[in-house]
């Protein structure tokens, strides 16, 4: 189940979705079984499939609950060794319904711009599908015949929540249930720093001239399918996972002499970007509402959507707020333009580089697509990396 004999530094772990819906398949065996199994072989958001531990495990007729405590491999993750809890209650004659609850230090979002029902359990999309999916595919009579309740607690929860940005977002009472893919790669080590760098190197000896860097597996499937419609040469090297560590991939791209740079990447990213931030990790910097709304400003939104912008605590409320007023291509645009004049200016990196920006929304479906000026001519890839453009040349830009 664990990586825990890789190398310290690089061990992967698994999100708080994946081990809620590892807790959810067992409960679910337990009520179509009779006994919740002691270990289980959970699928994975990505398609991958992990053995669990299951504590606690116990069960009636009408009721089940499990237990798997998260391993947040090493990434410094205040969840890690969190007892991701599910609780599954049958509903009787209540064919294939299916009802979220969030239990003890599981957070209810307050405010809109999450892509959540306000009042709901902070239960994010993918984990929820993830639940079902495991669900349906261990015991396939119990939504088939009746409903289900599925109360995800992690007990000591809110005190988990006070070290994250849960409150300024909205979210209440705990932390949020996420996830992706189901792996959690330690994006705030050294060792992925230096991942991310090594692989850009490799991009760079591939010989396409081109490295997509995206913040996530959800934006590295979106670049993929763009790319690859005018492109379907190009290899899965050339697709770099950055995470939020833009200034070392960039910084790197310049060293190697890559003259074209593909940023895949979502609202609230990029608008990190656009306003200086090339260390990107939610904990690092507030998101510049502010800049949203004179966004949305300069495209002919009005000053009362402009001041609700302004006053949110997330990019997307604004982005959502434009595409429900019919403003949703113009202002993705000009978020996307804003974001590439800020890492082109004078004393970043100019136009050491070409940059395309390419933005999905939390669908997956694209909302722009810029191209910077192209590339300069320049003498060498050694050269191009000391010449003024590598990080220590970014004093207005977010330090680590």
């Amino acid at each position: 189940m664990m990586e825990k004999n890789s190398q310290r530094g690089t061990r992967t772990g698994f999100t708080t979705g994946a081990c809620s819906a590892a807790a959810a398949r067992a409960a679910a065996i337990g009520l179509a079984q009779g006994q919740v199994p002691a270990a289980i072989e959970s699928l994975l958001p990505n398609g991958s499939r992990t053995s669990f531990a299951v504590q606690d495990g116990r069960c009636d007729e009408l009721s089940a609950h499990a237990v798997v405590v998260k391993f947040a491999g090493d990434d410094p993750d205040c969840t890690d060794g969190a007892h991701l809890t599910v609780d599954l209650r049958l509903l009787p004659h209540q064919t294939g319904k299916v009802v979220y609850r969030a239990g003890e230090g599981v957070g209810t979002v307050t405010m809109p711009g999450l892509g959540l029902e306000v009042g709901g359990p902070a239960i994010n999309p993918v984990p929820r599908q993830n639940i079902l999916d495991n669900i349906r595919e261990a015991a396939p009579g119990l939504l088939a015949e009746h409903g289900l309740e599925i109360t995800i607690s992690v007990p000591g929860g809110q005190d988990m929540a006070r070290k994250t940005t849960n409150a300024r977002l909205g979210i209440l009472g705990g932390i949020s249930i996420l996830g992706t893919t189901g792996i959690v790669k330690p994006y705030s080590t050294a060792a992925w720093r230096a991942s991310v760098v090594q692989g850009i190197q490799v991009a760079a000896t591939l010989g396409h001239g081109v490295v997509a860097l995206t913040t996530g597996g959800r934006t590295e499937s979106f670049a993929m399918t763009e790319l690859r419609q005018d492109r379907p040469e190009l290899p899965a090297a050339c697709f770099v996972q950055m995470g939020d560590f833009l200034r070392y991939a960039l910084d790197e791209v310049v060293a190697q002499g890559i003259r074209l740079v593909v940023l895949g990447v979502m609202v609230g990213k990029l608008t990190k970007i656009a306003q200086g931030e090339t260390i990107t990790h939610a904990n690092r910097a507030e998101v510049d509402t502010d800049l949203v709304a004179r966004l949305a400003r300069d495209i002919g939104a009005s000053e009362a959507d402009c001041q609700a912008i302004a006053q949110a605590e997330t990019a997307r409320f604004g982005a959502e707020l434009m595409v429900e007023r019919g403003l949703g291509e113009a202002f993705h645009r000009a978020l996307a333009q804003a974001a590439i004049d800020t890492l082109t200016a004078p004393g970043r990196y100019g136009n050491a580089f070409q940059l395309r920006v390419l933005v999905c929304d939390f669908s997956g479906q694209k909302v722009a697509d810029l191209w910077s000026a192209p590339a300069r001519e320049c003498a060498s890839p050694v050269t191009a990396g000391r010449t003024g453009i590598g990080h220590l040349q970014h004093p207005d830009f977010d330090t680590e």
